[in-house]
């Protein structure tokens, strides 16, 4: 790691007032100077979603009375790009963070989650980044070790110059975890249910449902790791091709 202080760009989908982003700054600030852009309202769950028909506004604000922050009406994905794009006026991170997510964001968790694309838009803008969450979604969860979790990974970063195109996807218990191992993504799935609602107008509308779905439970996947007790760190990239099958098909005519 450089002797120069580095720069820490913070982000998040739980909004810039939420516990988790308070304590991943506190974190990140062990390791350098922080910035904050975040969105101004709960955002989770809309993945890489980026904002085309309304206007962007950041809104100067403190977080946990000390850290300077951006709130921006957007989501997690415009926070990063507004962030390299015009609000850090020229500063380039040395490491974007996001989270800490309340939930998991293991499995395929990962498609939908706007901490995961926050960081990953990180990446794609050619950023080392890191995604962090604790599997509680209580707001008041225990986020002990997933900080000590976030510590280890942010230092390994740093110390390690990721490849181009990767992003690290780190999951903790609430509380104290038994360690921390690389893992692989989980296949699962959610199976979707949407109850038919009437509103008091006698409207129709619909509810989203369903449940979660683990299809395996390899002792090396980010899920089983999870319910063993430990944290679980996954490489993850933006390429979504499979490079396997191109191969195979690629002297197959269309």
């Amino acid at each position: 790691m450089s002797s120069e202080k580095p720069f820490i760009l913070v982000s998040n989908d739980d909004g810039i007032y939420s516990n988790g982003i308070k304590a991943l700054a506190e974190v990140a600030a062990e390791f350098g100077e922080v910035m904050i852009v975040a969105p101004d309202r709960q955002q989770s769950a809309v993945g890489h979603a980026v904002t085309i028909e309304t206007p962007l506004r950041a809104n100067a604000t403190k977080v946990a009375g000390k850290f300077d922050g951006l709130a921006v009406n957007g989501t997690p994905a415009d926070c990063v790009k507004l962030a390299h794009d015009q609000l850090l006026k020229g500063r380039k991170p040395d490491l974007v963070l996001s989270g800490v997510n309340h939930g998991s964001n293991a499995g395929i968790n990962i498609l939908y989650s706007g901490t995961v694309s926050a960081a990953t838009e990180g990446t794609v803008l050619g950023y080392p980044s890191i995604a962090v969450s604790c599997t509680d979604y209580d707001e008041s969860a225990d986020l002990t070790g997933t900080m000590e979790a976030a510590r280890r990974v942010i230092k390994f970063v740093l110390d390690n110059k990721p490849p181009k195109g990767v992003t690290f996807n780190v999951n903790a218990p609430s509380g104290d975890y038994k360690g921390i191992k690389w893992a692989r993504m989980a296949d699962s799935r959610y199976v979707e249910e949407y109850e038919a609602r009437k509103d008091p107008f006698n409207r129709p509308y619909y509810w989203l449902t369903g449940k979660f779905e683990l299809l395996d439970d390899s002792n090396d996947a980010d899920i089983y790791l999870l319910n063993q007790g430990y944290a679980a760190v996954t490489p993850i990239q933006y390429d979504l091709t499979d490079y396997s099958l191109l191969k195979d098909i690629a002297e197959k005519e269309l």
